[in-house]
């Protein structure tokens, strides 16, 4: 290959689109095992690859010139073949510290607390440094080499967390590394996680209304600094911003939510056609799994294992990106499906007047136009409550699936 990723494991990578998407040349994901990284690098065979976990550091000594940034940090995320000579550099300090910019969390001044220890841990304290943070504190597990332990944390009055540990990555996406209600004077959160998209560290930080963001910015600000070094092209900040839009986009569910018998199916169809995504009905994959009607269901096992089966199926959908998901009536009920369906995507309430919403038998809570009404009357605040944004129906599906579209621009 000329130009890729190496690392292990590297399903989850977004790399590859995005450095294909700068239009200047081919990408590859590389995934070595450790016994394979020296022979790759002794190698050469390529002319510029990016590197990511579990290998910045073990790649040093075979590089012939390291530049300083990288040197200090002690972690190397690029690498270019100069003439036969590897050249090594650090572009997640851009990176993260773009991101840290875009996202409007100020370090200045600021007792910043860095969950971690590793590589990325290392860029994590050369850019707070950078943006003049007042203390930098580490936090580990072990507490070993001059780091916290995280009890040792929550006795520190942190301003800003910044979080470098796998904690809270796919397949794991429920678990966060640290408890935010313990920091009453946090004005923050990094997580430099990207998959899923909103962490539940991420989530926590935005309920409480902190300013928090997660990895995707990082990960395209810094694979396009890395695409500077491959090609010796300059690209311009609105660049990294124009991109990160789109991958953004590229990546995100669209999460219809809303009545029964709003039209959720239809309108997800038709978005799934507009927009090329794979589209999901989550009551479809439900009724598939449960081999019978939903009505049956309810009757013969009630409301909560059925729930409960929902439950199931919202966060394996969840876990997928780029997808058009219709979710049944009931969906949101749940905080934790809320949860699952924000890690990946954007929640939009479908709104129809109450007496224009389809009544079907098949539909075991609102099987008639009065219980419709009653669910309405309950539920509708709770869409809201949910929405990030809210879509008022058009005439028909094609109608309101264009009215998303705008509504997403």
């Amino acid at each position: 290959m000329q130009y890729g990723l190496i690392g292990c494991p590297l399903g989850h990578s977004f790399s590859k689109e995005i450095h294909e998407a700068l239009g200047r040349y081919s990408y590859a994901l590389c995934e070595l095992k450790p016994d394979d990284v020296a022979t790759f690098l002794h190698q050469r065979e390529f002319c510029g690859i990016n590197v990511t976990i579990p290998y910045k550091q073990t790649v040093i000594p075979f590089l012939d010139e390291i530049s300083d940034r990288a040197k200090a940090i002690g972690a190397v995320n690029t690498i270019v073949n100069r003439d036969g000579r590897l050249y090594g550099d650090n572009t997640d300090f851009d990176g993260m510290r773009l991101a840290l910019l875009h996202a409007g969390i100020a370090l200045s001044g600021k007792n910043v607390l860095i969950l971690g220890t590793g590589g990325t841990s290392k860029t994590a304290e050369a850019v707070a440094a950078s943006l003049g943070a007042q203390s930098i504190r580490k936090v580990s597990r072990t507490g070993k080499d001059g780091a916290l332990t995280y009890e040792q944390a929550y006795r520190i009055d942190a301003n800003v967390i910044l979080n470098t540990t796998p904690c809270g990555m796919f397949p794991h996406s429920e678990e966060s590394p640290i408890t935010l209600d313990r920091f009453p004077h946090l004005s923050g959160v990094f997580d430099a996680i990207y998959h899923p998209l909103s962490t539940q560290l991420v989530r926590d930080a935005t309920e409480r209304n902190i300013p928090a963001s997660g990895g995707l910015y990082m990960l395209v600000a810094q694979a396009v600094r890395a695409a500077e070094r491959f090609t010796g092209e300059a690209f311009p900040l609105d660049a990294i911003n124009q991109l990160y839009r789109k991958v953004l986009r590229q990546k995100q569910n669209l999460v219809l939510i809303g009545m029964p018998g709003v039209g959720k199916t239809r309108v997800g169809t038709r978005l799934s056609e507009l927009m090329h995504r794979p589209f999901f009905d989550s009551d479809q994959v439900i009724l598939e799994r449960i081999g019978m009607p939903i009505a049956d269901y309810f009757a013969q096992h009630g409301e909560a294992a059925f729930r409960a089966v929902e439950s199931e199926v919202l966060a394996e959908l969840s876990a997928q990106s780029g997808i058009v998901l219709s979710t049944g009536g009931g969906a949101v009920l749940k905080e934790e499906n809320v949860r699952a369906l924000r890690s990946n995507g954007i929640l939009l309430f479908l709104d129809r007047p109450v007496d224009e919403l389809k009544v079907s038998d098949d539909r075991p809570l609102s099987s008639d136009r009065e219980r419709v009404r009653n669910l309405f009357a309950v539920r509708y605040p709770i869409y809201l409550a949910a929405a990030d944004k809210h879509i008022r129906s058009g005439k028909n599906a094609n109608e309101t699936a264009h009215m998303i579209l705008e509504e997403l621009e």
